[in-house]
């Protein structure tokens, strides 16, 4: 089935796939008999028309679509296969020719994998700074402690002021118009916060409890919504309530009351053990970011921009994915953030590019240096995935195949042994 194979560049393959006209005739035939109770030949009854019939009334090709898409799938595949490609993508197929006589003739342009080279890895250096716990540091986490632990109180004998939560209902107009999302009721939302557009918040203060008014403000130039962008509108407001947070004082009858210990000196040292905790395990995350990214500065080759942009693909469905758990969906969350799901592309864009190339230099990593998991890795790796979808194993077998598994353990394996090779100095 497979003609020639042309590389016109790199990483990227032109393949000629011819199917012969005896094949192409049977998927006809097939496409035949799966359609010809659908359709009316003058003479007939349903599904009793010749083939000859039907292609006379319809033309000879009246199949041909069907047939093609029949075969195409396997066609595709085995002439890949035969060509010894590993691709990155979909091949962009397209027919060349079709016809009784000649079979079908298919021009597949394939992105392959990239042949990419990887220096030595061992002996990485990187610096480790652990950040000193300062007693400011643990006077803001106490300050954060303190208004978790504070009490919403409403008040209705003062106007709302900066700091206040306010609960409101508001009703926004374009040229006397309602706009699409402009309108909800018993919001509630903290004056100062930068929650809304410029100048609404502003305008809330100095109103009290049962007020009706009116707010004027102008949409951004670079609001997400065009019909919007720039756009001055009203809002027309009912204030319900007003409260402010009321902080505990510090002493020890509030530590008593909130935490398992007897004193704020015994707070404080608590927090500045957990900070000076956090303080390590995070330089020990910079220490691995660092290594990771000295991988991927000892990587060479011409990597396909598709990879890159499956990767993006990946992480937006992810994201969708994670937003669908909350009760959000894309489009929704897009405009709570004011982004454009290009802009939402383009800011993943970066770590995509470098979770494609340190994948590439990890699995060089195990073919240069012979990365083998033993078959207990894997079965452990396969436990795992069961535990923590809630299934079982040999069920998630089905889905994960032991080869694609086999290699993922191997990476793992590689990252150890490149950490554990790394020389780390203390800052």
């Amino acid at each position: 089935m497979l003609k020639s194979k042309t590389q016109v560049e790199t990483n990227k393959y032109e393949l000629e796939i011819e199917v012969s006209p005896e094949v192409f005739e049977d998927a006809v035939q097939k496409a035949y008999l799966r359609n010809k109770s659908k359709i009316n030949v003058p003479g007939f009854r349903p599904g009793k028309a010749p083939r000859k019939m039907i292609e006379t009334q319809y033309g000879e090709a009246v199949f041909y679509e069907e047939a093609v898409n029949s075969i195409y799938g396997e066609t595709i595949e085995e002439a890949v296969k035969e060509a010894e490609l590993t691709l990155v993508a979909a091949p962009d197929v397209e027919v060349t020719d079709v016809g009784k006589d000649i079979g079908v003739k298919f021009k597949a342009v394939c992105i392959t994998k990239p042949v990419v080279k990887l220096a030595d890895c061992k002996g990485i250096k990187v610096t480790k700074k652990v950040e000193p716990v300062t007693d400011e540091m643990v006077d803001h986490e106490i300050e954060h402690m303190r208004e978790r632990n504070s009490r919403s109180i409403s008040v209705d004998d003062r106007p709302a002021q900066d700091g206040d939560d306010v609960v409101i209902d508001f009703d926004g107009y374009k040229d006397g118009t309602p706009f699409e999302g402009g309108k909800a009721e018993k919001y509630t939302l903290k004056l100062g916060s930068g929650q809304f557009i410029p100048g609404f918040e502003e305008q809330v203060v100095g109103h009290s409890v049962g007020d009706e008014f009116d707010i004027n403000v102008t949409f951004p130039e670079d609001y997400h919504a065009k019909e919007l962008a720039g756009a001055p509108v009203v809002f027309k407001i009912k204030l319900h309530e007003i409260r402010y947070s009321e902080i505990p004082a510090l002493d020890d009858d509030f530590v008593k009351d909130t935490t398992d210990f007897e004193t704020v000196d015994e707070l404080k040292a608590d927090t500045r053990k957990h900070l000076e905790e956090h303080a390590e395990e995070h330089a020990d995350a910079d220490v691995e970011t660092a290594i990771l990214e000295g991988i991927i500065e000892r990587l060479e080759g011409e990597i396909p921009d598709v990879m890159y942009e499956n990767k993006v693909n990946e992480m937006v469905e992810d994201l969708a994915h994670r937003l669908s758990h909350q009760g959000l969906d894309l489009s929704t969350y897009l405009q709570f953030t004011g982004m454009t799901e290009e802009s939402l592309r383009t800011a993943y864009r970066e770590q995509a590019e470098k979770q494609v190339k340190l994948r590439l230099a990890l699995e060089q990593y195990v073919a240069d240096n012979s990365v083998e998991p033993t078959e207990e890795d894997v079965e452990e790796e396969y436990k795992k995935i069961a535990e923590q979808y809630n299934m079982p194993a040999e069920e998630v077998k089905k889905y994960i195949r032991a080869e694609d598994l086999k290699l993922d353990v191997a990476v793992s394996k590689a990252v150890d042994e490149i950490k554990a090779a790394a020389v780390i100095e203390n800052a």
